[in-house]
């Protein structure tokens, strides 16, 4: 009985990590191509404004953070960032949970989003003497100028959102004690 239920929860896991392994590919591709497609059409150019107001795309270089926090510590960045892929992908071995793999394939996606344009945008990239200092390419703004309580929104592209959207949902995870073997952590 328990070689059933062993393969059963092997199979199980399987599903899982091949639900975090697509979710994170969709997304990277996803990041890459819409990033290749504004580069060639958008750079350089003024922005083009979709929706008057609301949103409009306008290609930035991001050598920070969100906000431009850190402007000019790429380098930490993108050490950070590594670090992340890699605790992702050990912590990846304990997941029996269907919302942690696709809050796990959320935060891969991203962080390997913009990891590469960290190691292969300008300034960076192979034989320069600039290693581990791409800039980000950011390129979707919303509220433009009409943002209320700060100045602007940070403009940011897919990678960034499902960053933030992976990060949302493991504060969620974690705050209901749901944890990443499928367990629930008792509340006392």
């Amino acid at each position: 009985m328990r070689d059933v239920q062993a393969a059963g929860g092997a199979q199980v896991k399987r599903k899982l990590l091949l639900l975090l392994g697509a979710l994170a590919f969709v997304i990277y591709v996803a990041d890459l191509v819409t990033k290749t497609v504004v580069l060639r059409t958008l750079e350089g150019e003024p922005p083009n404004v979709i929706i008057p107001g609301v949103l409009q795309f306008r290609v930035i270089f991001n050598s920070g953070a969100a906000f431009s926090i850190g402007t000019g510590m790429t380098f930490v960045f993108t050490i950070i960032a590594s670090g992340v892929v890699v605790a992702i992908i050990r912590t990846a071995r304990k997941l029996r949970s269907l919302p942690w793999a696709i809050t796990l394939g959320l935060l891969l996606g991203g962080a390997l989003g913009n990891l590469t344009d960290r190691l292969l945008r300008w300034p960076s990239g192979f034989g320069r003497s600039t290693q581990l200092q791409g800039h980000v390419v950011d390129f979707i703004e919303v509220l433009p100028g009409n943002f209320p309580i700060i100045d602007y929104f940070p403009v940011f592209n897919i990678a960034d959102s499902a960053i933030v959207c992976g990060g949302i949902l493991a504060v969620i995870l974690a705050w209901r004690g749901l944890q990443i073997d499928g367990t629930r952590e008792v509340k006392k």
